[in-house]
This record gives C-alpha cells, sequence and structure tokens, in this order.
C-alpha cells in the first residue's frame, strides 16, 4: 500500500517513525460526463474570469473570501510559518477507554506502518501497551493543511488511527427526537425484545453491496449489447396502523426467514383459521356427492327389481309347472280378483262340485271359473 503521510508517533519522549496509509477504499462506479448528441466528454477547464482565458495549475493560488465578497490571498510561506507542533508528528495526548468515543467523531481511517527497522521495537511496544490496558490513544496530527484529532487503537497485528471530529465540530440534537409525550406499553417492548433476538447477530462480512452489483450488471450488458437486466419490483411498504400487529409480524416474518418458527409465533386464532379453510372446501365437495350416491342407490334398486321380474316372466314361457307358480304369483297380488271368482261360483252351482272347489281353492285365473261354473249347469 502506498504511504500519504510520513511522520513519526511522539509518544513521551519515544519517537516512532511511521508511515500513514489509508485503511479503506471505495468500490463504488464512478461515472463521467458526456454530451448526450454525441458522446463527447464534459470537462470542467479553470478559466480565469477577469481575463477570461484557461489558466494552468502553476498559475492558481489560495485566497480567503471576505464576508465583503473580497479576497485575501493566503500563499504556502504563510502557512508554512504557522506554529503547528504536529505538522509530522502524530502527538499523543492522552490514554481513555474507548466507551468515552462518541462515533460521531469518527471519520477516516488510517494504518500506521512502522518506517524501518529501528522503529520496530518501539512500535511494538506502543501496540502491546495500549492491548494490555484495553484503551485507546488521544492524538492530534496534521494532514492536507489543517490540524486533527485522532483515535489510536490496536487491529490484529497493526495500529489504525481513526480520524475524528474535534467536538465543536458534532452537532446537538436538537428537535430531532418527536416532540410530545409519547407512552411506549411493556406488551410493545417485549415483541420488540422478541423481533431483536429473532434477528439476531450477523457476519458483517457476509454484507455487500447490491446497488454497486446491480450498476456493474448494467455496465457489462451495455457493453455487451444486451437488454440491461430489469430491476424486481418490491412492495411499497405501508402504513403503521397498528403498531403491535406490525411488531408481531415483524416477527414471524423473522423468524420464517430464520427457520421456519413460524407455529411458535402465530397466534391462536391464526391457527384456527388455517385448520378451518380446508373443512369449508371438503364440505361444500362432498354435499354433490351424497345428493349422486341417492340417485344411483334408487337407479340400482330400480334395475335389480327389473331383473327379477324378468326370470318370472321367463318362467311362465317355460311349461306347465312354471304357469301354477305364476297364477300362485298372481293370485297373492291381486286378492279382490280371487274372492269374486270364489264368489260367482258358488251363487252359480246347485251343489259345490270337487272340481270347481279345488279351481277356487287354488286362486284360478277368471276364465277357469267361468269354465267351471258351465260345467255346474250341465250337471245339473
Amino acid at each position: 500500500m502506498r504511504s500519504i503521510w510520513n511522520g513519526a508517533i511522539s509518544f513521551g519522549l519515544v519517537s516512532i517513525p511511521i508511515k500513514l496509509v489509508n485503511a479503506t477504499e471505495s468500490h463504488s462506479v464512478s461515472f463521467r460526463q458526456i454530451h448526450t448528441e454525441d458522446g463527447g466528454r464534459i470537462r470542467y477547464r479553470k478559466v480565469c474570469e477577469l481575463e477570461d482565458r484557461e489558466v494552468t495549475q502553476a498559475e492558481i493560488g489560495k485566497a480567503y473570501e471576505d464576508a465583503d465578497g473580497s479576497m485575501i490571498p493566503i500563499t504556502d510561506e504563510d502557512l508554512s510559518q504557522l506554529p503547528i507542533p504536529t505538522a509530522r508528528t502524530i502527538e499523543i495526548v492522552a490514554f481513555v477507554p474507548e466507551e468515552r468515543i462518541d462515533p460521531l467523531q469518527m471519520g477516516s481511517a488510517y494504518y500506521l506502518a512502522a518506517s524501518g527497522a529501528p522503529a520496530a521495537k518501539p512500535y511494538t511496544l506502543l501496540r502491546e501497551a495500549l492491548k494490555r490496558s484495553n484503551r485507546v490513544a488521544i492524538a492530534k496530527f496534521a494532514l492536507r493543511g489543517r490540524e486533527r484529532l485522532g483515535m489510536l487503537r490496536v487491529v490484529g497485528d497493526a495500529i489504525a488511527m481513526h480520524g475524528l471530529l474535534w467536538p465543536d465540530e458534532v452537532r446537538a440534537p436538537e428537535g430531532v427526537a418527536p416532540e410530545g409525550g409519547v407512552t411506549v406499553r411493556d406488551q410493545e417492548l417485549d415483541l420488540a425484545d422478541a423481533l431483536m433476538d429473532t434477528l439476531g447477530e450477523i457476519d458483517l462480512d457476509d454484507l455487500h453491496d447490491e446497488y454497486r452489483e446491480a450498476v456493474e450488471e448494467v455496465i457489462a450488458a451495455k457493453a455487451a449489447g444486451e437488454t440491461p437486466p430489469e430491476a424486481r419490483e418490491e412492495a411499497a411498504p405501508g402504513k403503521v396502523l397498528d403498531l403491535m400487529a406490525a411488531l408481531e409480524s415483524s416477527v414471524r416474518a423473522a423468524r420464517e426467514s430464520r427457520g421456519g418458527e413460524e407455529s411458535e409465533a402465530a397466534g391462536p386464532d391464526e391457527e384456527a383459521e388455517v385448520r378451518t379453510l380446508p373443512q369449508r372446501k371438503t364440505s361444500s365437495r362432498r354435499a354433490p356427492k351424497e345428493t349422486g350416491g341417492k340417485k344411483s342407490t334408487s337407479t340400482a334398486a330400480k334395475k335389480t327389481a327389473a331383473k327379477k321380474a324378468e326370470p318370472q316372466k321367463s318362467t311362465v314361457k317355460s311349461g306347465a309347472p312354471a304357469k301354477k307358480t305364476a297364477a300362485k304369483g298372481t293370485a297373492k297380488k291381486t286378492p279382490g280378483k280371487s274372492a269374486t271368482d270364489k264368489s260367482t261360483a258358488g251363487r252359480s252351482t246347485a251343489g259345490r262340485s270337487s272340481t270347481g272347489k279345488s279351481t277356487t281353492g287354488r286362486s284360478a285365473p277368471k276364465s277357469a271359473a267361468k269354465k267351471t261354473a258351465s260345467r255346474g249347469r250341465r250337471s245339473a
């Protein structure tokens, strides 16, 4: 890594030669401005307003703009004569617990590398002293023309320095918090705690810049002459009408995404609804089946009765025994007719003959009763 500043750490009477290198790097995609009609680059040129011409870097200096708009020139010689003891030195002024540092003050991060073999021993001494004390060092240093505040801490086997804002550069949070008394119930706090426990921790190494990756995909597609991928539509967040319901839904969604623990997060009413829906669908489907079953049963009964009647007809056609059977069946079905034939035969015959009695007793057909009556007249 290329150093951006060379100097020394002043640790009491101990001086540690170091090199300052950037500890972070930006991976954001940068763009150039172009003329949309022909694709030509748009560049910024430094032009003098009085002479209306472009000037070189050597012709450019510094100036302070006063309140009335007048410019007060400031040269590098003016700045070099300023009494800044930290011009080339990182001067440690105190050691404090890390909790004392407000994260709002933290800015750019740098690594401090030992410069040469003579710096190895004091560098290691400072590193181990910071480790054993569990504290950080507060230092002052000058970089890019101004004095800055820094915090030195141990990262692995190296010493890192975070640029800090001066305390008067951090604004007070006045007018930021919601006005008026807002009361939070214990149940809401319990659900918030449950949501925090469900989300749990995450490995920061797994996080990545999805926007930058999407921009790179668009650039790659355009470079290959392909259509850029379409962005997926995300549901717009709804208004929070019920804080408790929103918290419960958040806990349930977090548990589903973390391991499918939906059953533990779902309430009893929601489980009842899940069980009720299939029953309604089943009952509505069974009704037509039962009706259809009744129809099929009655139809089958009719077919069975018809099948039972067919053998009787075929038996009547086959011979004499079948006729007796058919005659008995007819007599059972039409008892009124048999009684009428029997009374008629009794009135027309003066003395009952054995033939007529037997015929009537067997419930013979009407034609057989008439023949018996005529035979009785002849014998009389």
